[in-house]
């Protein structure tokens, strides 16, 4: 499932104006999420692999009072660090070769976004297999500091089912080109596969 909904991305991605459009109309659902919350602090990853890329949504938050941090990869198996950026930050790259900040404070955000391979319609998603972010929202919740999660990506990335595991944490929101969708809790969302 993993490698398919990725290449479906991928294969979007080669395709500029549609992916552009469809990137267009997930910046303007968010935008208009974060238009009805007091500024406060939201962390992302800068985009690889076909993603949406959050850059310019992050900059305009930026402008309009949001504290902005880039998740960073600093050891496997552990829990994402968020170092603040701004669009001047100089940038290295993590243990993945994924751009973030040389510097910069570290902060726990009140909002993530969260990029997603594949999702369901209970708010699970696919990653690209190390659950960091499964990690990070659980360390977050340990600390009662759980920020709001929000799932972005294509609408091509819906499954009926990513299967989740029993440490799999689910999202608060899935945003696509085609709006935001809150998912589904019911018995079916809580039936985890055991691992």
């Amino acid at each position: 499932m993993r490698r398919e909904r990725l290449a479906a991305r991928i294969a979007l991605a080669k395709e500029p104006a549609l992916h552009a459009a469809s990137s267009v109309k997930i910046q303007l659902a968010l935008s208009r999420w974060f238009a009805e919350r007091a500024p406060a602090s939201v962390g992302f990853c800068w985009p690889i692999r076909g993603e949406f890329d959050c850059i310019p949504l992050v900059t305009q938050l930026i402008d309009t009072g949001w504290q902005a941090a880039i998740a960073v990869s600093e050891q496997a198996q552990t829990p994402l660090l968020f170092r603040q950026w701004t669009p001047q930050s100089v940038m290295t790259t993590d243990r993945h070769g994924v751009p973030v900040p040389q510097t910069g404070l570290l902060i726990s955000p009140a909002v993530l976004l969260i990029p997603v391979v594949a999702f369901d319609k209970n708010g699970f998603r696919l990653g690209y297999g190390g659950g960091y972010f499964d990690r990070t929202l659980a360390h977050f919740g340990s600390l009662q500091s759980k920020p709001v999660a929000i799932g972005v990506g294509f609408a091509l990335a819906a499954v009926d089912s990513v299967f989740p595991h029993r440490h799999d944490q689910p999202m608060d929101f899935i945003v696509t080109e085609n709006g935001i969708q809150i998912p589904m809790r019911s018995a079916a969302s809580t039936s985890t596969r055991q691992s």
